[in-house]
């Protein structure tokens, strides 16, 4: 297995794990709504697990930049790519574009 595709995998699952996060998160906290009239103090909820909630989220999300930055510098080393081998000039590698048709040249056509 490449490291492009480990990081592929982790990828995904950092991914996964950053929107199941935000999606337990409660929407009527001190967000974007609250500065619009939106948000009052939180009743009945823990101040703690929104804080766990919200360093979370920065974690993730910073790991998952952290890794996509990764996996590009693993891309451009190129050992996670297989490079072509038709730019090098290789004689027994078959293409499948047909040759040109050439025309028939017909000598009189010039002499009128």
């Amino acid at each position: 297995m490449s490291t492009f595709t480990i990081f592929l995998a982790l990828i995904i699952i950092v991914a996964f794990l950053l929107i199941v996060v935000i999606m337990v998160q409660n929407p009527k906290g001190g967000g974007l709504s609250s500065s619009f009239g939106g948000g009052g103090q939180q009743v009945g909820g823990v101040q703690k697990t929104g804080d766990f909630l919200d360093k979370s989220t920065w974690t993730l999300a910073t790991l998952l930049l952290v890794l996509i930055l990764l996996s590009n510098i693993t891309i451009m080393d190129g050992s996670g790519i297989s490079e072509s081998r038709v730019f090098e000039g290789d004689e027994e590698i078959e293409t499948n574009i047909p040759a040109p048709i050439q025309a028939p040249v017909d000598p009189e056509a010039d002499n009128n």
